[in-house]
């Protein structure tokens, strides 16, 4: 969901900002963490199990939301750190919407920021190139970080599909919201589908092994985008229009055409995109992957929580008023955006506990954590 108006921020801008944060100490702001409270032995012995095995991909969740133009110089403190290595997340997409005329300067600064933040912790985070690296990160206790964009507006030509892929993105939506030359997105009030152009995006995207995203492409798009493309391609972060009526979720048939082609759909906590009224509850994210899983099998459905470790209630007041104003009535705000038990570091602990209450076998519980995501990867990022 989230949104980043990067404005007139220059890369050379961004390279000194992380140069800088590049020379400061690791534990330069510690706080205490915010999972600290939460200890693992509250959860089954079962669901620790499952976590402790799996794979787990969270293909939406950017590392930091925050939405200061220099959220990535402030290195993480050793509280926040405590909370990544404790979350039991392998690898988070990190994806902003990055949109407009200066699109292309504005994610090459967006790229350039980020990676001083990884690089700096080194020790935590794995700047991912193909799936090796999620196993690696696995393996070694880090965390892979995907690095992704919310939107295609940067790609001026097909040729920059290929500079972007060589700098290490590695998934990209064809649209935000809105309509941009590629395609409609869903919250306008007309969709035209992927354009000419939009079409020539997605075969060089296919053709140098990057992830096609249409989760907030409009309903035609939607299809459009899985028609053209010669092999699979997802939904990072929905939910069922068949359960809530949202501009933001996919129909049945999206759905299916997705998964016909070997596509996966990630599940999101976002609050208005998961039921229409209150309580809403982490029981009803279970809802959506249940609705995905029978309609098409559970190898289709994944996890996309579309938030950061936090989730978005815990921002300063002023930068939340400021998110929700960038986005039109149609997204349907209510009072919190989070759901209660999936608004904190262990928040896979938690969806666990509800699969297995849901009376998921430990097999299909790992193929929703990351398995299913890892397939897809395994067969894009070639």
């Amino acid at each position: 969901m989230n949104t980043l108006d990067i404005g007139r921020r220059r890369l050379l801008q961004a390279a000194g900002a992380s140069a800088a944060l590049m020379a400061l100490p690791a534990t330069a702001t510690p706080t205490a963490g915010k999972a600290s409270a939460t200890a693992l032995s509250g959860y089954s012995r079962r669901a620790r199990a499952i976590v402790e095995r799996a794979l787990v991909i969270d293909m939406l969740a950017p590392l930091r939301i925050d939405l200061r133009e220099d959220a990535y110089a402030e290195p993480l403190s050793a509280g926040e750190i405590a909370d990544f290595r404790r979350s039991g997340i392998t690898a988070m997409h990190h994806s902003w919407g990055i949109e407009g005329p200066d699109a292309h300067s504005q994610v090459l600064a967006h790229m350039a920021g980020w990676y001083g933040l990884i690089a700096h912790h080194a020790d935590l985070f794995v700047l991912v190139r193909g799936v090796a690296d999620l196993e690696r990160a696995k393996a070694d206790g880090k965390v892979a970080v995907i690095f992704g964009v919310q939107n295609a507006d940067h790609f001026r030509g097909v040729d920059d599909v290929k500079l972007f892929h060589g700098m290490g993105q590695r998934c990209a939506q064809l649209t935000y919201n809105s309509q941009n030359l590629i395609a409609s997105g869903s919250t306008d009030r007309v969709d035209g589908g992927v354009s000419d152009f939009g079409a020539a995006i997605i075969a060089g995207m296919e053709s140098t092994g990057m992830l096609v995203d249409v989760s907030h492409c409009g309903p035609r798009t939607t299809l459009d985008a899985i028609e053209i493309a010669r092999g699979p391609i997802a939904i990072t972060h929905s939910n069922c229009q068949a359960l809530l009526d949202h501009p933001r979720l996919k129909s049945d048939e999206a759905i299916r055409r997705l998964a016909a082609k070997g596509g996966v759909m990630g599940i999101t906590g976002v609050r208005m995109f998961v039921t229409g009224a209150e309580p809403t509850t982490i029981e009803h994210i279970v809802d959506h992957i249940d609705h995905v899983a029978r309609l098409v099998g559970i190898e289709h459905v994944g996890i996309g929580s579309d938030a950061d470790l936090y989730g978005y209630d815990a921002m300063p007041a002023e930068q939340l008023a400021q998110l929700k104003a960038a986005y039109k009535a149609s997204y349907g705000f209510r009072d919190r955006i989070d759901i209660a038990g999936f608004d904190h570091p262990l928040k896979i602990y938690d969806l666990v506990e509800a699969l297995i209450r849901r009376g998921y076998g430990d097999a299909d519980i790992a193929l929703v954590l990351g398995g299913n995501f890892r397939r897809l990867l395994g067969q894009v990022w070639r």
